[in-house]
């Protein structure tokens, strides 16, 4: 474990290196932030599973952002699903998440649905926000495969053509639920003096690098008791170097704020804002993030 590192068994993600393979890599596991996430919504077992491994993928992902005040943003929408809407971002070790669903027809599927029974036809769409650099990038793909995991190799395989394994498991015990997640991949272009990955896909020593992350067992990504560092041990002790990164604590990151609500519904017209009212007389605006409701008084607007 790196000096200064928060705990590496829970509610973090850890990145690796290996230098002489030209792999990158990423782990975490969620546990006390996911039930505070999961604690409003009252989903019923599937979609928190769903839920769950959909926050595991933000946090590798969003652990991929060079700036620090970025944002990653995961949206699956769908048609002819069980869930029409998943909604998932990372902001600074922050995760928030939420899932619109049919509740009648999950009733009649069964106990574990299949990805496509969930979606449907759909499509994935990842977004990436680097304020600091004015960057803003969206990649779109169909949501194809039997797992979330799938999808997100798809993602890379299409829109980004990085070679990538993507690994995630969530699990509900005594304790609550718990979520990991696993992610290697190719070096992209420029690091580590690598070639252009869009001109040597089928670098020798990938195929290594993907059995070994691949052979990770889902017990192990929501094994509470086995820290991050000690998995990646595991899976790569034989390697001749893996150079560990430092941690990433998670931690729940709805930015509902009563000041800021009240500041948006300000910059409607008084008529608009009369409209709003409902028979109490405030106005309610609900967060689906965090499954709250603000009411805001139209005096202390004013």
């Amino acid at each position: 474990m790196a000096d200064g590192d928060a705990a590496l068994d829970s509610d973090t993600t850890l990145g690796a290196i290996l230098p002489n393979r030209g792999a990158r890599g990423r782990l975490c596991r969620i546990d006390a932030t996911l039930d505070k996430i999961l604690a409003n919504h009252g989903y019923p077992p599937p979609i928190e599973k769903l839920l769950a491994e959909a926050l595991a993928m933000t946090a590798l992902l969003g652990s991929l952002l060079k700036d620090t005040d970025g944002q990653l943003t995961i949206q699956a929408q769908t048609e002819n699903g069980i869930i029409d809407l998943l909604v998932c971002d990372y902001h600074g070790g922050e995760l928030r998440g939420y899932v619109r669903h049919d509740a009648k027809r999950l009733a009649e599927a069964p106990p574990e649905p299949t990805l496509f029974s969930l979606f449907g036809k759909g499509y994935l769409a990842i977004t990436f926000d680097q304020p600091a650099t004015k960057e803003r990038y969206q990649g779109v793909v169909p949501l194809e495969g039997e797992s979330l995991a799938q999808a997100a190799e798809s993602f890379f395989a299409q829109s980004e053509q990085i070679p990538s394994v993507v690994r995630l498991a969530a699990a509900k015990d005594n304790e609550g639920w718990v979520a990991g997640g696993l992610m290697f991949q190719h070096l992209p272009e420029g690091e580590e003096g690598r070639d252009r990955l869009h001109t040597k896909l089928d670098h020798p020593d990938w195929p290594h690098v993907a059995i070994l992350a691949g052979s990770v067992k889902d017990d192990e990504l929501v094994d509470r008791s086995l820290a991050l560092d000690a998995l990646l041990w595991r899976l790569f002790h034989e390697e001749d170097e893996v150079r560990i990164l430092q941690s990433i604590p998670l931690s729940k990151g709805c930015r509902c704020d009563t000041d800021y609500i009240r500041s948006v519904i300000a910059r409607f017209p008084a008529s608009e804002r009369a409209e709003m009212v409902d028979k109490d007389g405030m106005i309610r605006v609900d967060c689906a993030f965090c499954a709250t409701s603000f009411p805001i008084s139209p005096e202390s607007i004013d």
